[in-house]
């Protein structure tokens, strides 16, 4: 029975580290949800909406 004991318990612990590092990896992949910040230094003469329009309509 200890030919199986031993690695069955190593194995039930290397399952829960990887888990428990699998599982804090991706809770802090998926909490960089922020958005970029929005460039508005365009110049507001020319542009509608932040977009350049070229020529003259």
């Amino acid at each position: 029975m200890g030919k199986f004991l031993v690695p069955g318990v190593v194995s039930a612990v290397v399952g829960v580290a990887l888990g428990t590092v699998a599982t804090l990896g991706i809770t802090a992949a998926a909490q960089d949800n922020t958005r970029p910040e929005i460039d508005r230094s365009g110049n507001a003469d020319s542009s509608l909406l932040n977009q350049v329009e070229y020529g003259s309509r």
